[in-house]
């Protein structure tokens, strides 16, 4: 972050430590065993079940409901694990309101679905309390794989390959592996250090081994990385961060909403991490809305989500609309910035207000301002060190040389969910495979 304690108004300790350590604790208790096996009862075990098809990772949820039901909870995990080997953390992250719960029959015939979310959450937590592995890896192939990011995509990539008998090397710039999970999830909702603990449990299956602080571009490069393993998986995720494009965003105060969660992610006491009396937050995504939350939650006064456009058109879901609203945080819409004021320092924020017509976005001539001594920056982030031999468009890789793919964030079609890098990183895998196996796909 560019902030610092010494930044005027930007002060640690706003609230006290068990203050601040309720405020993040766990956000939605787990299931316990009981109510679990009642909120399995209430799902109709749909034969075509539109659940399944909404989920990006595919899912056999009635099935794993079910296992739960007849008091099966590890072979509901596998079930679950089968598809997506990071359930547990989706079961926490996933926006299941607008995916799989939103097309549970029981939310269309009585607007209050089965709880798929959280019966994934206990089925994967009670397996992995067990401390067994569920997979059993192949004999070996001899065959080698880079996967370049510890993210979502490449774990999920990393360890169906592995499945497969093959040796995965990833490497990640970061110090710790995780990618998204470990770094830009709000705090509260995966708590107790469970990202670093799926990780070290996705491991388990053997032949996977991780070499952080290691960046593509700085000290591997893709021929290299090529020269020394049959096939490269990328999954990078998106590096940068977009500009406001507005006067002043360089002041004192101004910073990435990423770079905050992250250090927010990686404090070990909360007390001790600056945050405003007076925060706005720019953009109108799951970011925005997370660094909007957690400002609140350390003890910002006021806290205030713009966004460009109308309500409905924000990427964050309702649900997590909701959330932020809940927890005190105002949101404007039909707003953008257009200049950043302070004397060295953010003092105000002016905006303009937006139409949002049929040739586009437009500034009206009719401004306002907002009081601000810490501004978060939340609007989109871009494609960084892209390899050489990659075809790039709209901030995406689109095209990729022989023996190279991609997932997650940095390739087309990522949507910034966990669940779809999952999906990305998991179906790379078995096209991998197909191609180090000679098998036509």
């Amino acid at each position: 972050m560019t902030n610092s304690p010494l930044t005027p108004g930007i002060v640690p300790g706003r609230l006290p430590a068990d203050k601040i350590a309720a405020n993040f604790a766990d956000h939605e208790a787990a299931l316990d065993r009981h109510e679990a096996q009642v909120a399995a009862d209430r799902c109709y075990f749909c034969h075509d079940a539109p659940c399944i098809a909404a989920c990006p990772t595919g899912i056999d949820i009635p099935l794993f409901i079910r296992q739960i039901a007849t008091g099966t909870p590890q072979a509901a995990a596998t079930t679950i694990w089968s598809q997506n080997i990071l359930g547990g953390m989706c079961a926490r992250v996933c926006p299941t309101e607008t995916l799989c719960e939103q097309a549970c029959v029981r939310e269309v015939a009585e607007g209050k679905p089965v709880e798929i979310g959280r019966l994934q959450r206990f089925a994967t937590d009670t397996a992995m309390a067990s401390g067994q592995h569920p997979f059993v890896r192949a004999a070996s192939t001899g065959k080698s794989v880079a996967v370049v990011g510890a993210g979502p995509a490449g774990l999920a990539c990393a360890h169906r390959l592995a499945l497969h008998g093959h040796d995965v090397v990833v490497y990640e710039r970061r110090p710790k592996p995780g990618g998204l999970n470990e770094y830009g999830i709000a705090s509260y909702k995966t708590t107790g250090g469970f990202a670093q603990a799926e990780v070290e449990w996705l491991l388990r299956i053997g032949g996977i081994s991780i070499k952080t602080g290691v960046e593509l571009g700085r000290d591997v490069t893709l021929d290299g990385l090529l020269a020394a393993h049959d096939a490269v998986f990328l999954g990078i995720g998106l590096g940068g961060v977009n500009a406001l494009r507005a006067s002043g965003e360089d002041k004192g105060g101004v910073a990435n909403a990423v770079d905050f969660i992250a250090e927010l992610r990686q404090t070990g006491d909360l007390t001790t991490l600056p945050v405003g009396r007076d925060v706005v937050v720019i953009g109108g995504g799951m970011t925005a809305v997370d660094a909007a939350v957690q400002s609140k939650l350390l003890g910002a006064e006021n806290v205030t989500i713009v966004y460009r456009r109308g309500q409905e058109k924000m990427s964050a879901s309702g649900y997590e609309q909701e959330h932020a609203t809940s927890a005190g945080v105002r949101i404007i819409c039909n707003a953008a910035p257009v200049a950043v004021h302070g004397n060295g320092t953010v003092r105000e924020v002016e905006f303009a207000y937006t139409v949002d017509g049929p040739d586009g976005l437009t500034l009206t001539e009719e401004t306002f301002r907002l009081k601000a001594d810490q501004v978060f920056k939340a609007i989109g982030q871009t494609l960084t060190g892209a390899p050489d031999g990659a075809a790039v468009a709209g901030g995406k890789i689109t095209g990729l040389p022989p023996r190279v793919w991609a997932g997650g964030d940095c390739a087309a079609g990522g949507e910034d969910l966990t669940v779809t890098a999952v999906a990305q990183g998991r179906d790379a895998a078995e096209a991998i495979n197909q191609f180090l196996m000679g098998v036509a796909g």
